[in-house]
């Protein structure tokens, strides 16, 4: 028993501070070697590039249909005449290995934040381990949540304001290969920003960030956000809003994720000092 443990009326150590080592815990996570937080990369990177390879046998059977999926958005904009082309004689073909390739990563992508949440386990007490696989869903369905958004509502605005250039004289020829490198750009870019509440609530519950902070850089992280909306998105005001706002309103949801992950958090604390004044008591 420490010296702590054995002063009446001492506050029960923190299991949120990381000086605290749980009593049926091996430090094991601090002690490893640099060479096996490698190996363990490496693993993990191996697992997440088999499952998108087992996917990938899959989607490419449908690489027609998943083709003519992703170009809707632009023929509905184009000129009734305009077509989609391709100048080298083996982009077509490369052009739909990379189309299943994309929909690949987006059928694994559970697999994927798996294994990036199994890598960073180790560095986590148990009560935030036995989190890891509401973490999973919640960062896949984020992920495909944002690309849908993106292909629902910001493809059709974009290529309008794009193709809104054409005239008589001017005839839009695209690419698939640029069309591809354009559209899976934004797809991803949505995917990635919609994880914020996820990465902000996780930062929140190991202490890094708090909701006060959150809510003092308020006006600094929405100037970022625009900017990134005017990184990824066209140059043109509607879709750089149409990015910034579901960031703002994620940013907000951010916020009460935090403050509901600290009440939890100080409910616990308060919870086991209470169990440790009653140990003491009876001793």
């Amino acid at each position: 028993m420490s010296d702590q443990e054995k002063t009446p009326g001492a506050a029960p150590p923190d299991p949120e501070d990381n000086r605290y080592i749980h009593p049926d815990e091996d430090d094991d996570a601090s002690r490893m070697p640099f060479l096996a937080h490698l190996e363990e990369l490496r693993s993990c990177l191996v697992r997440s590039a088999m499952a998108v390879g087992i996917c990938f046998l899959g989607t490419y059977f449908f690489k027609e249909e998943l083709y003519q999926g992703l170009a809707r958005p632009l023929k509905a904009a184009m000129p009734p005449d305009a077509k989609l082309i391709y100048t080298a004689p083996a982009e077509a073909f490369f052009t739909y290995l990379k189309i299943a390739l994309l929909a690949a990563i987006v059928v694994a992508s559970p697999v994927i934040f798996h294994q990036f949440w199994r890598f960073i386990a180790p560095g986590l007490y148990d009560h935030e381990r036995k989190a890891v696989w509401p973490f999973v869903l919640v960062s896949s369905v984020l992920f495909i949540v944002g690309a849908v958004f993106c292909y629902m509502m910001v493809f059709p605005y974009a290529f309008q304001f794009f193709m809104s250039f054409a005239t008589d004289d001017i005839v839009p020829m695209l690419s698939l290969k640029s069309y591809l490198s354009f559209s899976a750009t934004l797809l991803f870019a949505f995917g990635v920003i919609f994880e914020m509440p996820l990465v902000l609530v996780f930062l929140g519950r190991i202490g890094v960030i708090g909701s006060k902070g959150l809510k003092k850089n308020r006006k600094f992280a929405i100037l970022i956000m625009f900017v990134a909306g005017a990184l990824f998105t066209p140059p043109d005001v509607v879709t750089q809003v149409m990015m910034a706002m579901p960031l703002i309103i994620l940013y907000e949801i951010s916020i009460w994720m935090v403050m509901a992950t600290e009440k939890k958090k100080a409910e616990r604390q308060a919870a086991e000092e209470a169990e440790f004044a009653d140990d003491e008591s009876g001793e």
